[in-house]
């Protein structure tokens, strides 16, 4: 599967495609799902935007049986164009049953270098079925009052950005009662009953934002920072509530070993 919109720069596609070549013959691994995370993913590029690859990879299954604990993140060389890293399976199925929303997002990212649709859906359906709701919440809550507070400091558009999207994500998974958000704005915005007035607000900063640079400063025109205040007090307000008591979290753990179990008998040798 692949799926590289024509605005992507060819030469820094190939050179993404090469590092994670290189990445799959250094390491042994298998690289099952390559995306763009960032802004190019989301939705808010700017012309100087870096490019944010990350990945999914499994090993073979004598390096999972060994005594010996191996590192379960690759990282390859960052600098102003590249920022390209990955987790192995089974780090990421661990912390998608935990409620961390970085896996989820990675398999809905709507830029894809490279991977297995089925691996993919396998995945999401696990996802659909693990998910701790709050802790999703808890998670978006976070990184939109930690980036509009950054905002607030330094005036710069993609700090607010960082926070209108974990913003407009709790709404929409209020509104659709559902803790399966997708990762772009755009889609986000389409799909949570935004108020006209913020939609228009929001396309007009993302325009603004994509002729300027990366760090520049741009107006943000008041009816934002309103609107994401409101939905992180309406999210603060949701988790103040008691929730319902955590149920089957052992056969969340029981669900997510037999995808990882699915992942590591896909493995083939490479090259």
């Amino acid at each position: 599967m692949r799926s590289i919109p024509g605005s992507m720069d060819p030469d820094v596609v190939r050179a993404i495609d090469a590092r994670l070549d290189r990445v799959e013959q250094e390491y042994d691994v298998r690289v099952l799902w390559a995306i763009e995370s960032g802004s190019r993913a989301w939705g808010f590029p700017s012309p100087d935007s870096d490019y944010d690859c990350r990945f999914l990879y499994v090993r073979r299954v004598d390096d999972y049986l060994g005594l010996r604990a191996r590192r379960d993140v690759i990282e390859t060389p960052l600098d102003r164009v590249f920022d390209v890293n990955g987790w192995d399976v089974r780090k990421a199925l661990a912390l998608m049953v935990k409620g961390n929303a970085t896996v989820g997002e990675w398999l809905r990212s709507p830029i894809v270098y490279r991977g297995d649709a089925a691996v993919r859906d396998d995945l999401l359906a696990l996802a659909g079925r693990t998910v701790d709701g709050r802790a999703l919440m808890n998670h978006y809550l976070h990184v939109g009052r930690s980036s509009l507070g950054l905002y607030t400091s330094t005036g710069v558009a993609k700090k607010f950005l960082y926070a209108l999207r974990p913003a407009v994500t709790l709404r929409w998974m209020r509104v659709r009662e559902s803790a399966t958000p997708p990762m772009d704005l755009p889609t986000l915005v389409a799909g949570s009953a935004v108020p006209g007035d913020v939609r228009a607000a929001v396309d007009e900063l993302v325009r603004h934002k994509s002729a300027a640079r990366e760090m520049g400063a741009i107006a943000v025109p008041r009816v934002l920072p309103d609107f994401v205040e409101a939905e992180l007090r309406l999210a603060e307000a949701a988790l103040a509530e008691p929730g319902r008591a955590r149920e089957g979290r052992e056969s969340a753990w029981s669900l997510a070993d037999g995808a990882f179990r699915r992942l590591v008998d896909r493995r083939e040798p490479v090259g």
